[in-house]
């Protein structure tokens, strides 16, 4: 074989990066569930022969942290040398890579003429497993995971390309939605198919072993970039504290406490002091707290380069056994993604005073809400579920932004594709004024989602959070406002609680008015001219320029101007001791 050459690398790179996104293409194009589908709550990814991940789809970070472990743990239980063309192992046991137990992972073996090549693998969130609430994701009355729904250890559903029906059959009798999840578990399944065959195809062209050293090559490269990068992090002992609002009603905060250790070419990452497991839904199994921790790390130092099994060698990510960041099974862990952020954040807190110019502020943390009922109009029992992504954290030098998800990579879900699936009309979705945290540079606006459900015997599981504790701001920026819950918003209105599980009836109004992101710096050193912006945009009120920006804004209407010496004075007087 000859040597290989960069070109030829760059080609076989490209390619793997293309089956990846080809495979998530296909997932979203093919889902069933509007989580899926829209959302885009699900990741894909390319294997080596030895199990090691090689490139990603451009999607959740949380999911492809976990995914080595689930592979590494489906090919435990299911050797290579019992695999043949066309099995596909599943697994979503929290222990074992899927964190909760609405994350499906599949694993796929590619044969190229009788030898084993790879693996593609994905992983989708399935709108319902069962359990004790409509979308297996409840934080109140959860002792432990058995509540939360089915869980499956790593099983070959399809063998030589054949589906085992009585798997899928147990699979389809846990669940409320069958259709959504069976038809999600096959696309996930077809999507499998193409990249097995985009994988021959890489190696027919170019044959094995010059896909075998490259994906060598590839690796090697990951971890050497990623190793320079954390070199140029200056050495020492950074931490940072946090807290999430409770695991409940009438609980306590639950703290997260980080040291990142920062030595040469390695970074370990300790949550020693954290909060102890909670007898709730909300805990975060390790491989889920790995993901975020590496997610924070990879933005910070090497985000241009793949994100693969290199990459991830030089980070150590540890928690206390018995923490609610490494909790002992069966510890509950459905809702566990309202954790992310919180886990991602941490660390770039840590890091802000060595890497002060390319952290982000606290970002808006998300809603994540599910629903169930009866459909009068259908004449079915529904489970919808929801994402309510907000602003990002500011940066150095710019806003963050509005609307976007900031850990991973999601969307909202449109307005139409919940209208026309569920028995749900979208009253309102818009930006909340002067909810983003100030500073030279402002965070992002909060979102508020106004859903009213026409529906019989109303559930919801609330998942949400900065309810208590605002998205910090960094270097003088200020803390975003914090976010709300309420049934029947105006007059009358009732509060609930960020993680209550409750009942509403038919015609109710739920609203999710959501945190604005934390600021950037002093808001004094705020260009006027941006401020006017802002307030002809009616992200900030003429009020809060004054009070948190001290730029005074006259006029009326559209006919709207900074007085520039009125600005200079109030900004002079507060500077004054």
């Amino acid at each position: 074989m000859s040597p290989l050459d960069s070109i030829t690398l760059g080609v076989i790179w490209g390619a793997l990066h293309s089956i990846a996104v080809e495979v998530g293409t296909t997932v979203h194009r093919t889902a069933y569930s509007e989580q899926a589908r829209e959302g885009q709550d699900f990741s894909v990814a390319v294997f080596d022969r030895a199990g090691r991940m090689v490139a990603q789809g451009p999607y959740s970070p949380g999911h492809m942290g976990a995914m080595s472990f689930a592979v590494e743990n489906a090919l435990a239980a299911h050797p290579v040398e019992t695999l043949r063309p066309g099995d596909a192992i599943l697994l979503n046991d929290p222990l074992l890579g899927s964190g909760h137990l609405p994350d499906f992972f599949i694993t796929q073996p590619a044969f190229h003429r009788g030898e084993l090549v790879g693996f593609t693998v994905n992983i989708l969130h399935h709108t319902d497993v069962g359990g004790q609430r409509p979308g297996s994701q409840g934080v109140q009355g959860i002792f432990d995971y058995f509540q939360e729904g089915l869980r499956i250890p790593p099983t070959k559903v399809w063998k030589e390309y054949t589906e085992d029906a009585g798997v899928v059959g147990i699979i389809a009798a846990n669940t409320r939605t069958p259709e959504k999840v069976l038809g999600d578990l096959r696309a996930q399944r077809s999507a499998l198919r193409l990249g097995e065959l985009r994988l021959i195809e890489l190696c027919e062209r170019y044959g094995r072993p010059t896909v075998f050293a490259a994906m060598d090559e590839i690796i090697a490269r990951s971890e050497a970039n990623m190793r320079a990068a954390i070199g140029q992090v200056s050495d020492g002992v950074y931490t940072f504290e946090d807290f999430l609002d409770d695991y409940g009603p009438g609980t306590d905060p639950l703290r997260i406490f980080v040291t990142v250790r920062v030595d040469g070419d390695t970074m370990v990452i300790d949550y020693e002091g954290s909060s102890p497991q909670t007898p709730s839904g909300m805990n975060s199994y390790i491989n889920y707290t790995r993901s975020y921790s590496y997610a924070a790390v990879k933005c910070l130092t090497d985000p241009g380069g793949p994100m693969n099994e290199g990459a991830l060698r030089p980070m150590t990510v540890k928690a206390p056994e018995g923490s609610f960041l490494n909790p002992r099974p069966p510890a509950g862990g459905g809702p566990r993604a309202i954790i992310c952020y919180r886990t991602f954040e941490a660390v770039i807190g840590a890091l802000a005073p060595a890497l002060p110019q390319r952290v982000v502020a606290a970002s808006s943390h998300f809603a994540n809400p599910t629903f169930g009922g009866w459909d009068r109009g259908r004449s079915r029992r529904f489970v919808a579920y929801e994402l309510v992504l907000s602003g990002t954290g500011a940066r150095a030098a710019k806003d963050g932004c509005e609307a976007m998800a900031s850990a991973f990579n999601a969307s909202n879900i449109p307005v139409e594709a919940q209208e026309a699936n569920q028995p749900i009309v979208v009253e309102r979705f818009e930006l909340t004024r002067d909810s983003a945290g100030a500073g030279k540079f402002r965070g992002g606006c909060g979102i508020r989602r106004d859903l009213r459900f026409l529906a019989d015997e109303g559930q919801l599981t609330n998942l949400s959070e900065r309810q208590k504790f605002a998205p910090y701001g960094l270097f003088g920026g200020q803390p975003g406002k914090l976010a709300r819950t309420v049934i029947n918003p105006g007059p009358g209105e009732q509060v609930v609680h960020g993680k209550e599980s409750r009942e509403f009836v038919y015609g109710d109004v739920i609203s999710f008015q959501q945190s604005g992101a934390g600021g950037y710096g002093d808001p004094s050193e705020r260009d006027p001219a941006r401020v006017l912006e802002d307030v002809l945009d009616d992200y900030v009120s003429i009020e809060a320029a004054g009070a948190e920006y001290g730029v005074v804004i006259t006029g009326h209407g559209l006919d709207l101007r900074v007085d520039a010496e009125g600005t200079r004075r109030l900004r002079a007087d507060r500077r004054r001791p």
